[in-house]
């Protein structure tokens, strides 16, 4: 078994470490145990979640004297709703949580983001633990403290930035995800080589088919993801500048995930998969990058077996002018203008906001 690596995401007084390897769920009680005030913990996690990783996290923590309880929501997309972050904020107050104590939150993104809310909320801000249970999660939704829950009208419009005390990334567990899942996951792994680092990229091209199945690369490929997200968000915490860049594929993929009513038709990631895809066909159209470089992200995402086109999403999907209006509620707006991360090139994206909707809906018309 590998030794965990560490990241640290040195933010001053909200500075906290990622810890990153297999058997950290196992293990979660030498790493917790230095932040609690008193031997109580409270986790907040899905069903699907629990019934794999609870026992042994619960089991672990009372092995060494700290005490739990647990809430256990639906899996999905919908949890991150008013409604369940009401249920949460209701519990942790029923539980008795006091500012100086820990909530954890162990499971995908949607149950960090949803967790993560709460906590920024609940008495003006109370420290969280993030364990993060799937591929995206760990790269991603559980490092640099966005909080927050979906609207009927968009993705992640209502939120907080609330930075976790600590993060473990039990890489062991992303075994038991489903092949769809850990895909799904794939979206944003894939998206670091493509919006900042052109040599990841050729690495995935070479490793990504064997990281299912090789946990050192798997490891390997997690810690360089959380490396570079944390970078960035260390030089812009709150999304001013650089850190949109992390948002490469988000804009379109936000768009396909409300048209598909946030539902099993289309995950996270796998929005994010053709968002990239879509981003690339616009910076090829008009003219940042030639068309090399979209058909070489179109190529490994086939070899994954990754959708990347519109006409990869099951079922029907609202015509052009309709997935421009959903683009249009994107947080990412200014002055009603839409922003898209576009590329000179693998490894070089940067923010637009002066696409003609001729060209983005030429783009999207292909792409079907």
């Amino acid at each position: 078994m590998s030794a965990p690596q560490t990241v640290h995401v040195p933010l001053g007084a909200r500075a906290y470490d990622v810890r990153i390897g297999p058997g950290l769920i196992a293990d979660a009680a030498t790493h917790v145990a230095p932040l609690l005030a008193r031997p109580r913990v409270v986790i907040v996690t899905d069903e699907a979640v629990a019934r794999l990783h609870l026992p042994a996290l619960e089991a672990a923590l009372a092995a060494s004297g700290i005490t739990s309880a647990a809430l256990t929501l639906p899996a999905g997309e919908a949890t991150k709703s008013w409604a369940h972050l009401q249920q949460v904020v209701e519990w942790l107050l029923e539980q008795k949580v006091e500012r100086r104590d820990v909530v954890l939150a162990l499971g995908g993104g949607v149950i960090g983001d949803l967790v993560g809310f709460a906590s920024a909320i609940l008495r003006r801000g109370v420290r969280f633990v993030q364990l993060p249970t799937t591929l995206l999660a760990q790269v991603d939704s559980s490092v640099g403290g966005k909080t927050g829950i979906n609207s009927p009208r968009g993705k992640n419009l209502i939120g907080a930035f609330h930075q976790p005390a600590l993060v473990l990334a039990d890489t062991g567990v992303l075994e038991t995800l489903p092949p769809r899942d850990f895909l799904a996951g794939y979206g944003e792994v894939v998206k670091y080589g493509l919006l900042g680092d052109a040599a990841f990229f050729a690495w995935l091209e070479e490793n990504g088919p064997r990281l299912r199945e090789d946990a050192a690369l798997r490891q390997q490929a997690v810690a360089h993801s959380v490396a570079m997200k944390a970078g960035i968000v260390v030089r812009d915490e709150t999304e001013q500048g650089e850190r949109a860049l992390l948002n490469l594929g988000h804009t379109f993929g936000h768009a396909l995930e409300a048209a598909t009513g946030y539902s099993d038709r289309l995950l996270h990631g796998e929005g994010v998969a053709i968002g990239c895809a879509l981003a690339f066909d616009l910076s090829a159209r008009i003219g940042l990058c030639s068309q090399e470089e979209p058909s070489r992200v179109l190529a490994h995402l086939a070899r994954m077996g990754m959708p990347a086109r519109l006409s990869d999403v099951p079922g029907s999907l609202p015509d052009d002018a309709a997935l421009i209006g959903l683009m249009g509620q994107d947080k990412k707006v200014v002055d009603g203008r839409l922003r898209f991360v576009l590329a000179r090139g693998i490894g070089a994206a940067f923010v637009c906001d002066d696409v003609a909707t001729e060209d983005l809906a030429q783009v999207l018309a292909a792409a079907r």
